[in-house]
């Protein structure tokens, strides 16, 4: 194969200014079938004079020259120019406008001389079923025919007691179970909340045994429809962990990610209706909502029957993901990825357009410094426009699966919903999301109303310059990637998060060793293997120091090691068509050290540790470089 991925890097990056959610992602990796921007010259020729001067003004940029280019070109009289050539009234993924969307972005990239091209899925996306409506009723009386839906539900009918749920959070459910309030075979009804993904909130009350889910969007407007997905993944859920190419052969097999309940989305007036006739105990203040005229009771044994019947199919749909690239001038093999959302259900104003329209400046205006200003990155630059994200990052995750107002900073975990999770926990690349948000949740995701008119209110029709701000951050993190001599990562943060996990599991065990309960059971092992890892990371910190960083060869190994962090981080011993999302520490599944926690059975938590250990000692001999340099003391 002409291909070699050795080492990825990615960073993912939502805009969400309250609000924003435009997705712009990197990604670094050695690639051999892409020529260099310019002809290298042989080695046994004498370069002209000309030329050797030349070279020494292109790479006479300093980094603050850089960024202050950068600024003079991307600006928000610039962006708001673009927004208009991006709007589209229905993008949803496969669809005309989603294509003819994509067809602008590919004409662009050629404007600007990015070489473009496309790839091409075909994926099983889940629709309403034109012919056969999903249905809601209450008793005998049908109360609604939504016309919006929540992708990858499962499909049938069921019936049973109605019970509120809140938000369907880990909290909201133990409250509830407290309160001896019977989940099991009940319809349960939640808000949809910004704080936890649709998919998670079905996920959570599906484990309690539940018959069905509807949830409803807290929003103004009564009558707004709600779209989402509820897959607990990534990518076609249809080929988990294989790319879905045209006329693919594998075995039938599904996403373990898929729900088993039936999972439907209704408008506040439909909530309302539901919400007054349940009966049942009050519920407690923290689930009291924001509906008017509403007494919030839990439900339960004295609620009506609620019925849900969903009839969405599955439909073989044809996405294109779109590419461009500026080529690097010293190592054009490795290259960093910026990625946008392409497809939105509606208008998409937040979740797509600004995100799209911010990938095209950035284009162009990085163009142009290579162009016109001298900016010679020494790594190459990929744009990519991704398809059908509103899905689960299925045109993402397709492609992954080939290459294997006043706003502020939160920095947090990365979670299930971010369309960075699958480059993180699937693949192994170091990953970073960060938000611009306010105090308030943007209630417009998934909606209608997620248009021009009401991110100008939510943003205090300060759009342009706040979504510039946004790609500002976006462009100095893409270019500082394809810059330096050296990937500005430091190892040693991930020495404290290791410790943190470490400590949590082994204080329970301590207990459960003082009374006898598991004689043996200890995470000693663990603790060596955490040390293998911290003696490895400052280890090549100090390398680092002493090295010469116009050595480009010694460049190069410590990028690659660094790089290895992160996917020796993924569990060799699950799998991942079973289980995907395979990191030790942001992963999903029974492997990971979140999981070691919650888990009782102590014969599989010893086998658990056992993996956790070896996991980390690999990384550790990665990090350490050559084999003789290992400090494998387990």
């Amino acid at each position: 194969m002409c291909y070699l991925a050795l080492g990825i890097l990615f960073i993912f990056i939502i805009g969400n200014l309250c609000v924003l959610a435009h997705s712009i992602g990197y990604l670094i990796g050695y690639v051999s079938h892409r020529s260099p921007l310019q002809e290298p010259i042989p080695c046994d020729s004498e370069p002209e004079e000309g030329v050797a001067k030349k070279a020494i003004v292109e790479y006479s940029l300093s980094w603050t020259n850089i960024t202050n280019l950068l600024a003079r070109r991307l600006t928000p009289d610039a962006f708001n120019s673009r927004l208009s050539d991006v709007e589209q009234t229905d993008h949803t993924a496969g669809s005309t406008g989603d294509n003819l969307l994509g067809n602008r972005v590919l004409e662009s990239f050629k404007s600007l001389e990015m070489e473009p091209w496309t790839d091409t899925h075909y994926v099983q996306l889940q629709m309403p079923n034109s012919e056969k409506p999903n249905r809601v009723l209450i008793g005998q009386d049908e109360v609604c025919q939504p016309k919006g839906y929540l992708a990858y539900s499962a499909t049938g009918k069921a019936k049973g007691k109605a019970v509120y749920g809140n938000y369907g959070s880990q909290e909201d459910l133990a409250l509830l179970q407290t309160l001896k309030v019977e989940l099991n075979g009940t319809v349960i009804l939640l808000r949809a909340s910004g704080q936890i993904s649709l998919a998670q909130q079905v996920a959570n009350v599906a484990a309690l045994g539940v018959s069905a889910v509807l949830i409803y969007p807290e929003h103004k407007n009564e009558t707004t429809e709600l779209y989402g997905h509820v897959h607990l993944g990534s990518g076609d859920p249809y080929t988990p962990g294989f790319p879905s190419f045209n006329h693919t052969q594998f075995p039938p097999t599904q996403s373990s990610g898929l729900p088993s309940v039936l999972a439907q989305s209704i408008t506040a007036q439909t909530a309302v209706k539901i919400l007054k006739r349940i009966g049942g105990p009050d519920s407690p203040p923290s689930f009291k909502g924001k509906l008017d005229n509403v007494k919030y009771t839990l439900g339960g044994a004295s609620s009506e029957d609620v019925t849900v019947e969903v009839n969405n199919v599955l439909q073989d749909t044809e996405i294109h993901n779109v590419f461009g690239v500026i080529k690097g001038f010293t190592e054009p093999g490795r290259y960093v990825v910026l990625g946008a959302q392409r497809d939105a259900w509606g208008p998409g104003y937040a979740k797509a357009t600004v995100g799209t329209t911010l990938l095209l400046e950035l284009a162009r205006a990085v163009s142009e410094m290579v162009h016109t200003d001298g900016f010679r990155p020494r790594r190459s630059l990929v744009f990519a426009s991704w398809s059908a994200g509103e899905y689960g990052s299925v045109g993402a995750t397709e492609w992954l699966e080939v290459s294997t107002a006043q706003t502020h900073y939160v920095f947090k975990p990365m979670q299930m919903e971010d369309s960075a999770y699958p480059f993180l926990a699937f693949s192994g690349i170091p990953s970073l999301s960060f938000r611009f948000v306010s105090q308030e949740v943007y209630p417009h995701y998934g909606t209608s109303f997620d248009n021009k008119e009401y991110l100008g209110f939510a943003t205090a029709h300060r759009l342009g310059s706040i979504a510039t701000g946004a790609g500002l951050v976006a462009g100095q993190l893409a270019l500082r990637l394809v810059h330096d001599h050296v990937l500005y990562l430091d190892v040693l943060r991930y020495r404290k998060v290791l410790s943190q996990s470490v400590v949590n599991i082994n204080r329970p065990n301590y207990v459960v060793l003082q009374d006898g309960s598991a004689e043996g059971l200890s995470a000693r092992w663990l603790i060596m293997a955490l040390g293998s890892y911290s003696r490895a990371a400052t280890d090549l910190n100090t390398e680092l120091l002493n090295t010469d960083l116009t050595d480009t060869l010694a460049c190069h190994n410590i990028n690659d090691r660094i790089m290895r962090v992160e996917h020796n981080l993924l569990s060799p011993f699950v799998s991942p068509k079973e289980v995907p999302f395979r990191h030790l520490l942001f992963g999903h599944g029974s492997h990971t050290m979140a999981a070691m926690l919650e888990g009782e059975d102590r014969e599989a938590l010893r086998t658990q540790l056992a993996l956790a250990t070896w996991t980390v000692q690999g990384c550790a001999n990665a990090l350490s470089g050559d084999v003789w340099d290992s400090d494998n003391q387990i």
